[in-house]
């Protein structure tokens, strides 16, 4: 299986971290690409020219990462970074939309600021306010570490995104629990191997 990925892609880094985590990193081949150059290998693969795009050995594409990660945990069994259901489902994906929308948000802010926007343009503002009520969640209620799922994973990437890509924001400052929650994530094998700096 081809994976196509950014390094600095946090939903990238979530499909490498879940690849590793469930041992399955050994039958992907990953290759990085820049989708603003518009890979014909990803575009034959997914429409969208997105990253991460899981090329699978018969030539389907995979593309958001929530339906790759769901599709390698498949393979590898199911249910151990997505829960078959109930409660456990739930909590699980609602704290990988509560990620992915931290690092959406984050992400759209590198984007408009560059692109012209002042930093105090409503658009802008929005987002950040994003981020920061996403951050404020997380503090009062971090995800499972141990055994970490899908919504722990998605968490610990975006935060690595803005570790990097957000440096002088001091989050932790005020986030005690969620500042300790990433230091014990971020050295799990998994996140650990992945990371960006």
């Amino acid at each position: 299986m081809k994976l196509y990925h950014a390094p600095l892609s946090p939903y990238a880094r979530k499909v490498r971290a879940a690849a590793i985590l469930l041992g399955l990193e050994a039958r992907l081949t990953e290759i990085v690409v820049r989708v603003s150059d518009s890979p014909p290998e990803v575009l034959a693969a997914n429409p969208l020219c997105k990253i991460p795009t899981l090329e699978l050995p018969d030539g389907e594409g995979l593309y958001d990462s929530r339906v790759i990660v769901d599709y390698l945990d498949g393979l590898a069994g199911g249910g151990r970074l997505v829960p078959a259901g109930g409660a456990a489902r739930r909590r699980a994906l609602r704290m990988q939309a509560l990620g992915d929308g931290l690092a959406d948000a984050a992400i759209l802010v590198r984007t408009l600021i560059p692109a012209g926007l002042a930093h105090d343009h409503p658009l802008v503002q929005r987002q950040l306010a994003a981020v920061g009520r996403s951050l404020d969640r997380l503090e009062s209620a971090p995800p499972a570490l141990e055994p970490i799922d899908i919504g722990g994973l998605s968490v610990a990437c975006a935060l690595g995104y803005l570790d990097v890509r957000f440096a002088d924001d001091p989050w932790r400052r005020d986030r005690p629990a969620l500042a300790a929650w990433y230091e014990a994530a971020r050295v799990l094998p998994c996140l650990a191997r992945t990371a960006v700096s």
